[in-house]
């Protein structure tokens, strides 16, 4: 799985996109589409199809994020195309195509960067990467924590630094 789409939704909800003509789900690739699915997941805690404002509290907080209950409901009214307060799959791939269009400011990047780098040390280490990803609920064993980092790992030093991470991000 992408170690960045479910940070990257996360970033999409703290900044609603201007765009007023939304890319079209069908645009993406069946193996994006897939990665979608799995990031859905993790956001759809009790499997249903839908993610509530409760649900996406529970990731945002699990990203070091604070939002208000209001500020979460803004971020569903946000790609809630059929207005029924949830967000379903189809209006999840909508969000994450539009996301995939847009550009991320350096802002965005950052804040990211920061959720992963949690002592602040300017790397992300195996360590930081498992725990981000643990505490969404993306169970990864130390192989796939370690593939994540060698496929970032521009310098070969075991650990992902803020330069390697834009270009992360900028691959998208």
């Amino acid at each position: 799985m992408d170690c960045l789409l479910v940070v990257e939704a996360a970033a999409f909800t703290e900044s609603p996109s201007t765009n007023s003509v939304a890319p079209q789900a069908d645009s993406l690739t069946e193996e994006q589409v897939s990665e979608f699915k799995e990031a859905f997941s993790l956001f759809d805690k009790d499997g249903d199809g839908q993610i509530t404002t409760k649900e996406l509290g529970t990731v945002m907080r699990s990203l070091g994020q604070n939002p208000s209950e209001s500020e979460l409901q803004d971020m569903i009214n946000e790609v809630d195309a059929d207005n029924n307060g949830t967000i379903d799959f189809p209006e999840f791939l909508t969000m994450m195509a539009r996301k995939m269009k847009d550009t991320d400011s350096e802002e965005e990047i950052r804040e990211a960067f920061k959720v992963f780098d949690r002592d602040n040390n300017g790397f992300i280490s195996a360590a930081e990467l498992r725990h981000v990803m643990t505490s969404i609920g993306e169970k990864l064993t130390d192989d796939e924590v370690d593939e994540m980092i060698r496929e970032a790992d521009q310098d070969g030093d075991g650990r992902i630094d803020y330069n390697e991470f834009v270009q992360l991000m900028m691959q998208k």
